[in-house]
């Protein structure tokens, strides 16, 4: 210990003694430590982490699966759940969540929508959480439907909505119209079982037809329809394997049960078929997962293709601080030449140098550290940037500083140990005369900074053209025809039927909210529909054509929406042939549609469809005539192709009467009207739910948060390491020209202009980065193809961007060498050679 205290108080003296290698270390190191340990903070929190719940690797995800199936997220309905939680012997408790349940909830007359879900009672005594004010639910709270109008809010809704006061226990909140009854608040840690969602009140299952309007009891609603999402803690000692068993022998029970007297030796064979399958549960439900990872295609996933790229960025740093040890290692030949012939053992100068890369390391990751705590909330803001907000814990904990220490360690022997190696291999001789000659171009430790600046090189290139192609894609994305005008169109939605609305009412009060809206100064046209353009949402149907009989399934299939008069003019969708929806094509008039090109191509070819009937399977009906043709627009995705899209009038839809979007296309900013649009609709209805105010283009952008996400950050990082490589590339070129002054001089003695000694130095810098972007240009070429689903409109070869990286490493690589080359032309040779 002794020994390790005089190593540290001798490598910080002579840190200090150099402060300018230092810092430039220090600053390379916790660039490249700071970028892993951030995207480290993501990549914990999406993946990695388990629930913050007493046991989490005690729990699994349950699923129904058959073999001539796809397998749902559950596929379990809710009379089969509860048999399984009732009678099973594996587990030691089983619950359902029904996450996304929007509610309006109303305080003292003031409502506001918040994020529920709805749960089994033994929710949180199964997960082992309990209350930090009040109770949670009890087995008995879910027994009865109806019976039990309570509820527990989170930790972060109790500070926003009623300030911590703990008078919140017994306090009556209305939620989606019915009364419901506060009786705890869950701890601050615990978010529930969604990754990236904390639901803000939870509510009893039995108490689904009140939380939901138009639902039932969940053993009527749920009958046949699949639960979304069930959880289980197996017992201490019992497998997967052995519960996987036990479960599947009470499902094929409850199914024999179900079909009774329908039993058959087919049905049989088909029941012996299906199984209860477990997947780990500790890390909980997210949906983040697969939209940022893949496991088995790691460069396809965002959160993959960051990962890579730190990495490399990382190893860039460790090559840039390298090669600045390797430099110190040579103006330090002397002292180290006499420290073996004092009898120092070459194992303990290799200790003292690595002590001295450890505490650049050290000082590296901890400047990282904070900016990693810095580029957190960047994170935050551009993966929160999507349709949904997203609510993570990227706070530096125990698991961020373990890691920043375990990338510190392990940079510190990347970067320190070859010099080490390198310097104490001295041949004692000449390095202990007075003025040694440093050891010239041919030397091995000069080959090896020549192959250090090589790989920083080709490694940035390798991040130019990855980087070049993400910001292509998003640009060509963001410059597609979508199809309508994203300009001054304001969206937001509203859910009538949460306050008691009835299908009759509802359409009295889209027709008053039309024409309220409508008369607003400074509004063009307003209208409504099912879906929202690029929302994520979507609707499909198989129709049926009259005469038709060669139609493929596939075929069969169109998207659908619902949408109501002056839709297409709002939105700035045109109108190809024939007409719009009008007031008129309400439920009593005869049923009308219109399709896009795609769809009219498909069916009826160079025909025109105006006129043409249609019905949807399985009635086999034609009852719909087809009255318009619109343009071709982007409906689901910008990335999709575009679908064959069917739209009908709103008031004929029998699924559009839930939650309803309005399109608003105003004559100036369409936020600076969403104040009076609110007003119009509280005049209406104050209690009137009201919704994901936004604009179209906003709505667009949102759209395209992942690829953002992607070429933002690898845009960053390519241009950092760029920097970091042009540094490191400096370093050598301006350490070679330091040891090359005499001979620089006698080559100006002898008549040397100064362009052939430019010349000399730049031809040098020009032949390091030509062979670093050969190398580079053959990793791209190979790794750029594994990206390719990631990409939009350009091969994972596009020529512009593999030219425009190239040429800019060239050019920026070429002015790091420029300077140095300068500096060499302006050698006395008098003073150069007097020095030698």
């Amino acid at each position: 210990m002794q020994t390790l205290i005089q190593d540290l108080r001798y490598g910080a003296r002579m840190l200090l003694k150099h402060p300018g290698l230092t810092l430039i270390a220090v600053l390379s190191l916790a660039l490249g430590i700071g970028a892993n340990s951030a995207i480290f903070s993501l990549l914990d929190a999406v993946l990695l982490k388990t629930l913050p719940v007493k046991n989490p690797e005690q729990f699994v995800l349950l699923s129904r699966s058959h073999p001539q199936g796809s397998k749902l997220s559950s596929n379990i309905s809710y009379p089969v759940f509860a048999q399984l939680r009732e009678q099973n012997h594996v587990c030691a408790g089983m619950f359902t969540v029904l996450d996304f349940v929007r509610l309006n909830a109303s305080v003292n007359g003031q409502a506001e929508m918040v994020e529920g879900q709805l749960v089994s009672g033994s929710f949180h005594s199964v997960l082992g959480v309990k209350a930090v004010l009040g109770r949670t639910f009890s087995a008995d709270d879910d027994q009865v439907p109806g019976a039990n109008p309570v509820a527990v809010i989170s930790d972060g809704y109790w500070q926003r909505r009623f300030a911590r006061d703990p008078a919140v226990i017994g306090k009556s909140i209305i939620l989606n119209g019915a009364p419901f009854t506060i009786v705890g608040v869950t701890p601050p840690e615990f978010f529930g079982v969604t990754v990236g969602v904390s639901p803000d009140i939870s509510l009893p299952l039995a108490m689904l037809a009140q939380a939901i309007p138009g639902e039932t009891a969940p053993a009527e609603s749920y009958r046949h329809d699949a639960l979304p999402h069930i959880l289980a803690r197996l017992n201490p000692g019992v497998t997967p394997q052995q519960a996987s068993a036990a479960l599947t022998l009470l499902l094929q029970q409850s199914l024999r049960a179900e079909a009774g007297s329908q039993w058959s030796p087919e049905r049989e064979q088909d029941f012996q078929q299906q199984r209860i399958e477990l997947t780990p549960g500790s890390q909980g439900l997210s949906g983040l997962r697969r939209q940022f990872y893949e496991p088995l295609r790691l460069l396809s996933a965002p959160l993959g293709v960051l990962m890579v790229v730190v990495g490399l960025v990382l190893l860039i740093a460790c090559a840039n601080v390298a090669n600045l040890l390797l430099a110190r290692a040579t103006a330090r030949r002397k002292e180290i030449a006499v420290r073996l012939a004092l009898g120092a053992g070459r194992l303990r100068l290799i200790r003292q140098l690595l002590t001295e890369s450890a505490l650049l390391a050290l000082l590296g990751g901890a400047l990282g550290l904070l900016f990693a705590y810095w580029g957190n909330d960047l994170l935050l803001t551009l993966i929160s940037s999507g349709r949904r907000p997203l609510l993570l814990q990227l706070a530096p904990d125990a698991r961020m500083l373990g890691f920043t220490a375990a990338v510190s360690l392990l940079a510190s022997l990347l970067f320190g140990l070859a010099p080490a190696l390198r310097a104490t291999r001295v041949d004692l001789t000449p390095a202990l005369k007075d003025s040694p000659r440093v050891p010239g171009r041919g030397s091995s430790r000069f080959k090896l900074s020549q192959a250090l600046v090589v790989a920083q090189v080709a490694l940035s290139l390798v991040l130019l053209i990855g980087a070049g192609l993400f910001v292509r894609s998003l640009m060509k994305l963001q410059s597609l025809d979508v199809g309508f005008e994203q300009e001054k169109v304001l969206f937001l939605s509203v859910d009538p039927k949460l306050i008691g609305y009835q299908r009759p009412q509802i359409a009295d009060l889209y027709r008053r909210v039309l024409e309220r809206i409508a008369a607003i100064p400074g509004v063009r046209s307003a209208s409504l529909s099912r879906n929202s353009l690029l929302s994520g949402g979507r609707i499909e149907g198989a129709i049926s054509l009259p005469g038709s009989t060669s139609m493929s399934d596939e075929s069969r299939w169109v998207r659908r929406d619902a949408v109501g008069p002056r839709f297409f003019e709002t939105v700035g969708m045109p109108l190809l042939m024939g007409r719009d929806f009008n007031a008129q094509d309400n439920e009593r008039a005869p049923q009308v549609a219109v399709i896009n090109e795609t769809c009219s191509r498909a069916y009826f070819g160079h025909e025109s469809p105006l006129g043409k009937r249609f019905g949807w399977e399985p009635e086999q009906s034609s009852e719909i005539e087809i009255v318009g043709v619109v343009k071709d627009a982007k409906y689901h995705s910008l990335r999709e192709e575009t679908p064959r899209m069917i739209y009908l009038p709103y008031l004929q839809d029998s699924g559009a009467w839930r939650e309803t979007n309005l399109q608003v296309r105003t004559a100036n900013d369409p936020l600076s009207m969403a104040a009076a649009i609110r007003r119009e609709l509280q005049a209406i209805d104050p209690n009137l739910p009201v919704f994901g105010v936004k604009t179209l283009k906003a709505q667009v952008n949102e759209s395209l948060a992942q690829e953002r996400l992607v070429a933002t950050l690898s845009g960053f990082f390519g241009m950092l390491a760029l920097l970091m490589a042009c540094v490191g590339l400096y370093g050598v070129l301006s350490f070679t020209v330091s040891q090359r002054t005499a001979e620089i001089g006698i080559r100006m003695a002898l008549g040397a202009q100064r362009g052939n000694v430019l010349w000399l130095v730049m031809r040098e810098t020009l032949l390091l980065i030509l062979i670093g972007i050969a190398v580079g240009l053959s990793a791209a070429l190979a790794t750029t193809r594994l990206t390719a689903s990631l990409l939009f409109g350009l091969a994972s070869t596009d020529l512009v961007t593999v030219s425009l990286a190239t040429l800019l490493m060239i050019m920026v690589g070429a002015l790091s060498g420029y300077l140095p080359a300068r500096r060499a032309t302006k050698v006395d040779p008098m003073i150069a050679l007097r020095c030698e």
